[in-house]
């Protein structure tokens, strides 16, 4: 493993490093799909982290269960880096409807 490097195909297939890709891209992305609620884009970009990362790490040599779970691994990857973002904007003291 290479330690200069932020992102690599390791970190990625990891669920911690999807579901933190997939909360950093929602953020910056959210305000450009502003019609498309927020949790539906994280849904769909930790789909297409998902099946880019299997297909990278030799997922075209998998069987099709593998791919079957692709779906259901980024609903679980979707609603972590959701909740990792909302305790983070409850630690702020601004998420629990007081003002900040």
């Amino acid at each position: 493993m290479d330690f200069n490097s932020f992102l690599s195909w390791d970190i990625l297939a990891t669920f911690a490093g999807v579901a933190a890709c997939t909360g950093l891209l929602t953020q910056m992305l959210k305000s450009v799909t502003a019609k498309l609620p927020t949790q539906w884009l994280s849904y769909i970009i930790a789909v297409v982290l998902l099946v880019i990362t299997t297909a990278a790490t030799g997922g075209w040599m998998q069987p099709w269960t593998v791919w079957a779970l692709v779906p259901l691994n980024a609903a679980l990857v979707s609603l972590a880096s959701n909740g990792a973002y909302q305790a983070l904007v409850r630690a702020r003291g601004n998420g629990d409807g007081s003002k900040a």
